[in-house]
């Protein structure tokens, strides 16, 4: 006789096995809740992966943040701070990413001069900073 489980167990034997699958799977979760403000369903995700990945416990070693703040913010109905979110997921092998909607109106546009190459203008920023020099 097969034996049945539930969807999340199936998901935490997957990503302990696949950490790329997760981190898939935070991206995706992390891009709905940024549609539809959804924290509960975010935070599941999130400790659905701290779960496959050794659990809370490993996860408090890993930030030294306490379990029980672990288990209080990841359990809330509140969004996690930045900050936390972000050591969470740096613990977990990934980190946040700003890159452009597509398709998206945007609040600003980039100035560029006609016939300027994207990539010549970049360079030219970048010759500009300044190393500091070891001695």
């Amino acid at each position: 006789m097969r034996k049945l489980r539930t969807w999340r167990a199936y998901l935490t034997e997957r990503f302990a096995a696949d950490q790329e699958a997760a981190i898939r799977y935070l991206k995706f979760s992390l891009e709905e809740y940024q549609i539809d403000r959804d924290t509960p369903l975010l935070l599941l995700a999130l400790r659905t992966v701290v779960e496959s990945q050794g659990g809370i416990s490993v996860l408090a070693n890993k930030t030294g943040i306490s379990p029980e703040s672990l288990s209080n913010i990841l359990s809330s109905d509140e969004a996690p701070r930045i900050d936390t979110l972000g050591t969470i997921l740096n613990a977990l092998g990934c980190r946040l990413l700003i890159e452009p909607i597509a398709g998206a109106d945007h609040c600003f546009e980039p100035k560029r001069e006609e016939g300027t190459d994207v990539n010549s203008a970049v360079e030219k920023d970048i010759e500009q900073v300044v190393e500091p020099h070891l001695s």
